[in-house]
């Protein structure tokens, strides 16, 4: 999957991304801006988790979004 998705519907996915990562700030979520290392960093901080298991963290997530289209704007 492309990143570009996630970074153009960054500001739809912010019900979701607020509702699984409870622990990333409003604040969090202006900075990341659809970065994916900026993403993953936040995960890993917030969650005291590695780069790596931050990222695999991410990807989980993302999968189920992906087959439900929701990035792919075709639901």
């Amino acid at each position: 999957m492309s990143w570009d998705q996630v970074q153009s519907k960054w500001m739809q996915m912010r019900g979701s991304l607020r509702h699984r990562w409870g622990r990333l700030t409003e604040d969090d979520l202006d900075v990341i801006a659809g970065n994916r290392d900026i993403f993953i960093g936040r995960v890993q901080e917030r969650y005291s988790i590695s780069r790596d298991e931050a990222r695999q963290r991410i990807e989980e997530w993302l999968q189920p979004l992906q087959e439900q289209k929701v990035l792919t704007g075709r639901a």
